[in-house]
């Protein structure tokens, strides 16, 4: 597989305890979850991706294994790629979690394909 099997576990246990409705989608090379039909957190190789939304992220950027989400050239601001070292203890990815589902209600959800 193109990403981490092991994260992915973590990531549905977490929001299975949340009580939380998500759906998995393969995508960009790795794993997306789905929260109301929207990107909430993702796998790509062994990075986490959080779709956190502007105002969490430059608070964000200086948390330890935090970098930008950069796929063509530009960063995408709200989305940030967490490192292993960033997520690796339980509570910091749950922190992650908690902070993409906080902001999910606010998320515009993409366009549908016809």
């Amino acid at each position: 597989m193109a990403y981490d099997e092991f994260l992915a576990e973590r990531i549905q246990l977490i929001l299975k305890e949340k009580s939380v409705s998500f759906e998995e989608k393969k995508m960009m090379g790795g794993l997306t979850f789905m929260v109301d039909g929207k990107m909430c957190v993702g796998i790509v190789k062994n990075n986490l991706m959080a779709r956190i939304g502007p105002d969490a992220y430059g608070d964000a950027l200086t948390k330890t294994g935090c970098k930008e989400m950069n796929f063509t050239g530009r960063p995408m601001k709200g989305y940030v790629f967490i490192e292993p070292e960033g997520y690796d203890m339980d509570e910091d990815l749950e922190y992650w979690i908690q902070l993409a589902l906080d902001f999910n209600p606010f998320a515009k959800s993409g366009k549908k394909k016809k």
